[in-house]
This record gives structure tokens, sequence and C-alpha cells, in this order.
């Protein structure tokens, strides 16, 4: 099948990571796949939860939310007085994939922020904010680190998200809205740089779909999750090969 962008069955649309976009922040980085766009900014700050007091451990939380323009010609009205149960199920999402490579003994009694605000929907945002979510909160461990309020990092592994999908009977990588609107089945799947699985998102829109499928969706992927890492890498300035 023709894809609605010419992309191959296993390509990721095109991924652009830009650390410091916002220069306040701690961590900051403008999060573009295709016309999917996250800005993603993580907070350090000395307090926790009532449930991590006197504990030594620390705690990472996640906010999101999609701008009144992100969605085209329909206004997105803001949550004034009540978050959304989309919103809420996404940044449950992105909170507790980001705390599985994080060590909380040696974050220790302190909090890091990541908010994820979309400006542009176009399908993928909550992986698009796990993605960057994870290279935000990587630049604000660093530079609490070189401001000495860190000793040693407490980032275990790297961290990326994808979306897969069933459209037409084909396993697509990183389905755009058309894509995902009309998909059969989708699942978002996310894991670390070492290969764990953190969490499978997936749902048949229709019928069933068949454990072959399944894998076939699983190792697509994986290889896009490789992708994303080496793109988080080349944005914090490591070796995209390690």
């Amino acid at each position: 099948m023709i894809r609605i962008d010419n992309r191959k069955a296993d390509e990721l649309r095109p991924v652009t990571i830009t650390p410091g976009f916002i220069p306040s922040a701690d961590g900051s980085v403008l999060m573009e796949c295709g016309r999917t766009r996250v800005i993603c900014t993580a907070t350090l700050e000395d307090k926790v939860p009532p449930f991590r007091l006197e504990t030594g451990l620390g705690w990472v939380h996640a906010e999101y939310g999609m701008l009144p323009g992100s969605t085209g010609r329909k206004r997105k009205p803001r949550p004034i007085l009540r978050q959304d149960g989309r919103a809420a199920e996404i940044q449950r999402l992105i909170g507790r994939s980001l705390r599985s490579v994080v060590d909380m003994a040696l974050l220790g009694e302190r909090t890091i922020t990541v908010d994820c605000d979309v400006i542009e929907a176009d399908g993928g945002t909550r992986t698009a904010s796990v993605t960057g979510g994870f290279v935000a909160l990587a630049l604000a461990v660093r530079r609490h680190r070189k401001e000495g309020d860190l000793s040693d990092s407490p980032l275990l592994d790297h961290l990326a998200a994808v979306s897969v999908g069933l459209v037409q009977n084909k396993a697509l990588l990183d389905l755009c809205y058309t894509e995902d609107s009309g998909a059969q089945a989708d699942l978002n799947l996310v894991m670390t740089g070492k290969g764990g699985v953190v969490e499978v998102q997936g749902t048949a829109e229709g019928g069933p779909f068949s454990r072959r499928q399944l894998d076939e969706l699983l190792a697509l992927g994986n290889k896009g999750i490789r992708e994303l890492i080496r793109a988080q890498k080349r944005a914090l300035g490591e070796d995209p090969g390690r």
C-alpha cells in the first residue's frame, strides 16, 4: 500500500529534536515527528509529594495538554476547571514511563516535573511527549549536575515511545492522524535503550488481530524506538552508536 505521505511501512516520520528550545527552563526541547510538534520542559524542585517525605526518594511527575490551535481549524478549549480524561490518562502514561528510568534514591527528595504542551497534533502526541520528555529530563539533570545540585545522574537508561498499527491489514510504523483514525488496530509502545518494555497500549478497533500480527507490530515498534533513541543521543550530544 502507498502511505499518505509516501513513507515505507517501517519508516518513521521525519524526527527533529531541538534542545534548549525554552532557555529559561531547566531542560527543554521542541519534539517534532512529522507535523506533530510538542514543547517539552523539565523543572527540578527541592520538594516531594507528601508520600515521599522523609523517605530519601524523589519523584517524577508529568503534565500534558493540547493548545487551542493544535488540532486544526476547530479550536480545542482550554481545560480551565477540569482536565479532560484523555489528557489525564496520557500524562499518567508519560509520568510512569519516565519514572521507569530514574533512580529515585539518587534523585533524593526532589521532584522533576515534565510538561508536555502539544502545539500541533497529527497523531502520536503521547509517544512524542514520552520521547521528547525524556530528553528534556536528561537536560535538566545535566544542568543541575553542572550546578552542583546533583552529585550523580539518576538516569538509568534512555527511553522512547512510538505508535504502530494495522491499516488495510498492513503493519505500519509511526501512524499519522489519518492512518490512526482508520486503523484496524493501534498500539503505543514504550521501551528503554536496553530493549526493556515499559508499556504496551494496544487495542483492536474492529475485529481482533492475531498473535502473529501482534509480534509483527512489536518488532516494528522496536525498530522505530531504536531510531528514536539514536535521535535522542544526537540531540544530547552523545554517541548515537553506543
